[in-house]
């Protein structure tokens, strides 16, 4: 079952991207930009960046102690360590498998920074509800014959 998140931005349905999506236990944050903090550093960008991307994660069901992975665009290499602080700070227990990368440019032209996130939906309890996910890999009939051609 497929759930979009929207974030309320105009511009969801002239580009057609949703803020973030859910599909079973598994939320895929969109790239979000700090909108807002146009005028902010690095830093309190980043802080921008993350409190956007936590609304999302709340709204599908999961947070910031179950995301997997990120994915950091800076438009400025300089800001590597101020933006890794926030990020450290943020996921100080749930430390997710992370890229960043450095861009040629973002969208506006005052962000340093945009980021995607990945994220898990967990029980009461903390854990991963893996039995789902795995359901929607393998086919209810099995996995395929990769032993003839068809």
């Amino acid at each position: 079952m497929r759930q979009d998140i929207s974030g309320g931005s105009p511009y969801e349905p002239i580009i057609g991207f949703s803020r973030a999506v859910r599909v079973g236990n598994n939320i895929y944050v969109s790239g979000t930009g700090p909108v807002g903090a146009d005028n902010e550093d690095a830093a309190g960008q980043t802080r921008r960046v993350f409190a956007i991307a936590e609304e999302a994660l709340k709204k599908a069901g999961s947070s910031l102690d179950h995301v997997v992975r990120t994915r950091m665009y800076l438009a400025h290499a300089e800001d590597w360590e101020a933006v890794g602080r926030v990020h450290g700070e943020c996921f100080k227990n749930a430390r997710p498998a992370t890229t960043m990368v450095v861009v040629a440019a973002l969208l506006n032209p005052a962000w340093r920074i945009e980021m995607e996130f990945d994220a898990v939906v967990s029980d009461s309890a903390g854990r991963v509800q893996l039995e789902d996910a795995a359901d929607q890999l393998v086919p209810s009939d099995g996995p395929p014959d990769l032993t003839t051609n068809h």
